[in-house]
């Protein structure tokens, strides 16, 4: 997997305020240890009013069905198996504010 990817999750139900189910989720790297490190989509647009969140317009290249959000706050490791299908690849400028909002919630 490489980084930009997106993949329909399965992601696990947990007792919190966690994202959980299937999802599209973004890749942002892949740890080589059967660890992918991903951020998880929803399509509630409302989840634009939280920081660290960049809204995903559908397209053929990424393959998402609805305009999505991104919740970099809810970056998290995953293990490999849990990546169902490849559904697309998002675009440059997301890469671009995904990445520059990343530098900005770890403080790097």
């Amino acid at each position: 997997m490489k980084k930009g990817e997106l993949w329909i999750l399965e992601l696990p139900f947990i007792d919190g305020k966690e994202q959980r189910g299937t999802r599209p989720g973004l890749v942002i790297a892949d740890t080589k240890t059967g660890m992918i490190i991903v951020i998880p989509l929803t399509s509630n647009l409302q989840a634009l009013r939280f920081p660290h969140t960049v809204e995903i317009r559908k397209s053929l290249e990424n393959g998402l069905e609805k305009d999505s959000i991104a919740l970099i706050f809810q970056m998290q490791s995953l293990d490999g198996k849990r990546f169902l299908n490849k559904i697309g690849e998002i675009e440059n400028t997301y890469i671009e504010k995904t990445e520059k909002l990343v530098r900005e919630l770890l403080q790097l």
